[in-house]
């Protein structure tokens, strides 16, 4: 799908025709948005921009150079986005930003909420911001993924605090249910680490290509005092997320940690009570074997109180045995 974006006084406009060469509208369309785009959707704009659109097997290349590049006069970005599937399970994508002259060409391959969001906040008049070129759309879609991982980040952290209570604070009286409720835990501090590894790697990717665009020389280039001040920002926000999701994911492997220490407290517990139990009817089980045997010399095979004795003999010695670990705080 090709979008095309015009900008009339402050706020932009959605070219709903597709004019018969896209040439005739290079100079009002300021912004070509391309998702999933088809191949001769991606011909007409490199017909009209003369640049080559990267293909999808490009965007995914993890080298820099293959990311953060110049060609026939336009600069290529592209940054790893961090998207939630409909299932609420994360995912990445890359995104590439081309900036010519001043025209800006996003090109994607999947739906990403802060592209709307910011498409719906920029067709409004007075939102407070002059699109004069392809620059500050650009700088406003960063702005809005970063505030996406932002709320992503919050939420991920409210989630880590509820599992720490749960964690650290378990009633359940049921061992089994216990060490089930535990196992769980640890599947969801699982789908957070996924998502905060997901938005450590979406940070740093921003942050390459802030720093990237903003050390950008040229002819003609003189970037105005609002697009300096939006890079300054943009690069203090992702330094400060980077450092929160490491914070989250520290706090998730201290978690993890925690809640395997405590299946094993669980377990150890089980195979104490049956190592304790195994101890204490163990003398029972020898006197019961000594009055068991069938020698004709044995005194107490005569006499009548030679069975209550065999009986409180085992009782004694089961007792205490559990006495003696009673009192050794071990059960």
């Amino acid at each position: 799908m090709l979008r095309m974006f015009v900008r009339e006084t402050d706020r932009l406009v959605l070219r709903e025709n597709l004019p018969e060469t896209l040439a005739e509208a290079v100079n009002p369309v300021i912004w070509y948005d391309l998702l999933n785009p088809t191949p001769d959707e991606a011909r007409q704009v490199e017909v009209a921009l003369g640049l080559s659109v990267p293909t999808r097997d490009e965007m995914e290349e993890i080298e820099l150079s293959a990311r953060l590049y110049q060609e026939n006069g336009a600069n290529f970005m592209t940054l790893t986005a961090l998207i939630v599937t409909d299932g609420g399970e994360p995912g990445k994508t890359p995104i590439t930003f081309i900036l010519k002259d001043k025209v800006l060409v996003t090109v994607r391959y999947a739906v990403a909420r802060p592209f709307d969001l910011f498409v719906a906040r920029a067709r409004h008049a007075g939102n407070g911001q002059i699109y004069s070129s392809g620059e500050p759309i650009m700088l406003g879609l960063i702005e809005a993924l970063t505030d996406r991982l932002a709320d992503i980040l919050e939420r991920v952290g409210n989630e880590i605090d509820v599992i720490s209570r749960s964690v650290f604070r378990g009633q359940s009286s049921s061992a089994q249910k216990k060490t089930n409720d535990l196992q769980s835990l640890i599947e969801q501090l699982g789908q957070k680490g996924d998502f905060l590894g997901g938005v450590r790697e979406s940070m740093v990717s921003i942050s390459r290509l802030v720093t990237y665009h903003g050390a950008l020389e040229g002819p003609g280039r003189k970037p105005t005092k609002e697009s300096r001040q939006m890079v300054k920002l943009l690069q203090r926000d992702a330094v400060s997320l980077g450092d929160h999701a490491t914070f989250l994911s520290g706090k998730v492997n201290f978690l993890l940690d925690a809640t395997l220490g405590l299946i094993n407290l669980e377990q150890n517990q089980i195979i104490k009570i049956f190592t304790v139990a195994s101890v204490v009817f163990l003398p029972p089980t020898l006197v019961a074997s000594v009055y068991g045997m069938n020698f004709e010399a044995m005194p107490e095979l005569q006499w009548h109180l030679g069975y209550p004795w065999a009986v409180l003999l085992m009782i004694a010695s089961a007792a205490l045995p559990f006495y003696f670990f009673k009192r050794r705080g071990w059960l």
